[in-house]
């Protein structure tokens, strides 16, 4: 436990230890407070700048007294949260220097063999999209939302648990969004919604940010690279729309909702493969599968399924792109636990205690002392 690792410095029992204990707990009732306003006043922080800050003041309130250098510790731990962001925000225009051709039909080529022959978001809003927001389009956008959350939640979670923990969260996590801005760049790749704007002859010659992305759908016909919605739900728009934030209106959060629109109209907008949402939550389950207990695993083992049914349901994504990032997720998690138990073994290699030296190699002094009788003085001592 990290309290454990730091109690020793300024005990309680102490009157600075006790100083120290009451400035903690008004810190985090602080920061509480001051947290409850912003999200009263602007709607929950889900940009991941605003999470980073949330999650690291946290950390410092939470840490006071238990350690002298407690706030170098905070910075050094969330570095690399930060160095993501540097990152991301730094491939997202180097992608355009590139100028790498745009993917738009292999993925919805390879989603039709997986799906049988039909285009699975078609198929999805076709069958589930009604003219009001129905239950689960509350569920889509609260599972797709939770993934802005998730990182950040958990990190603070475990560093203020044990920070052993929340470096090997952090090393997974921020190796595979690299990895994933890496394949952005070199490979971008189209989402459905934007599929369902344009037509073949407009995408030719692989554009990144051609102008149909930005019209709208019901005025593209056939259904643009997606295909024709030939059945519909009574009232129900019979084109493919981007509704990964549909349920926000039922759940009173218009501020939020604004947020997260707003997001998504600056990030990459053809950066799906693979798909980060589902990498990172499949890298969340198999991180705690075996440190949750056994009847919250079937919950665990949902969440990647709810998140791909949900990503592909609302647009964001290709089935492709959800597979794709699981086996991302799963390969860099193979990676580090391959890693770790190697550094372990290595460890307890270094801590063994060195084994008696037998047969010819026996130091002579050692023979000599065994074989020869006690002393008195070693009798008496003996005694």
């Amino acid at each position: 436990m990290l309290w454990r690792e730091r109690t020793d410095w300024f005990p309680r029992t102490t009157r600075l230890g006790a100083l120290l204990t009451g400035v903690r707990w008004g810190a985090v009732v602080i920061w509480a407070v001051a947290l409850v306003r912003e999200c009263w006043v602007n709607g929950v922080p889900f940009d991941r700048e605003g999470l980073l800050l949330w999650m690291t003041l946290l950390a410092v309130a939470a840490s006071i007294g238990y350690h002298p250098v407690w706030l170098v510790w905070v910075i050094l731990d969330w570095l690399p949260f930060a160095l993501v962001l540097v990152a991301y925000d730094y491939l997202r225009g180097l992608s355009d220097t590139l100028g790498m051709p745009t993917w738009w039909q292999p993925q919805i080529d390879m989603d039709r063999i997986l799906f049988l022959g039909a285009e699975p978001t078609v198929w999805l809003q076709a069958h589930l999209k009604y003219p009001q927001v129905r239950w689960w389009d509350v569920v889509v956008c609260i599972c797709y939302v939770s993934f802005f959350l998730l990182p950040y939640v958990t990190a603070g979670v475990l560093w203020l648990r044990r920070r052993e923990l929340f470096h090997k969260w952090a090393a997974r996590f921020v190796t595979l969004s690299f990895i994933g801005f890496a394949l952005f760049t070199l490979m971008p790749a189209a989402p459905p919604w934007a599929a369902a704007r344009c037509l073949p002859v407009q995408v030719a010659s692989h554009p990144n940010d051609p102008g149909c992305m930005y019209g709208d759908p019901q005025y593209v016909p056939h259904g643009g690279l997606l295909g024709a919605m030939t059945h519909t739900r009574s009232g129900a728009n019979p084109w493919v729309e981007r509704i990964s934030t549909r349920g926000w209106s039922e759940l009173h959060l218009s501020v939020a909702k604004a947020l997260v629109d707003k997001g998504q109209g600056v990030v990459d907008q053809v950066a799906a493969i693979p798909s980060l949402h589902l990498g990172g939550t499949m890298l969340f389950v198999l991180f705690v599968w075996k440190r949750v207990k056994k009847w919250a695993r079937p919950l665990l083992a949902g969440y990647p399924v709810l998140m791909t049914f949900s990503l592909v349901y609302s647009g964001e994504h290709y089935l492709t792109d959800c597979v794709s990032g699981a086996l991302l997720a799963w390969a860099v998690h193979a990676l580090f636990v391959r890693l770790e138990r190697r550094r372990e073994r290595a460890r307890a290699a270094d801590t063994l205690e060195p084994a008696l030296v037998t047969g010819p190699e026996r130091p002579q002094e050692q023979e000599i002392q065994e074989n020869s009788c006690p002393t008195e003085s070693t009798t008496l001592s003996s005694t």
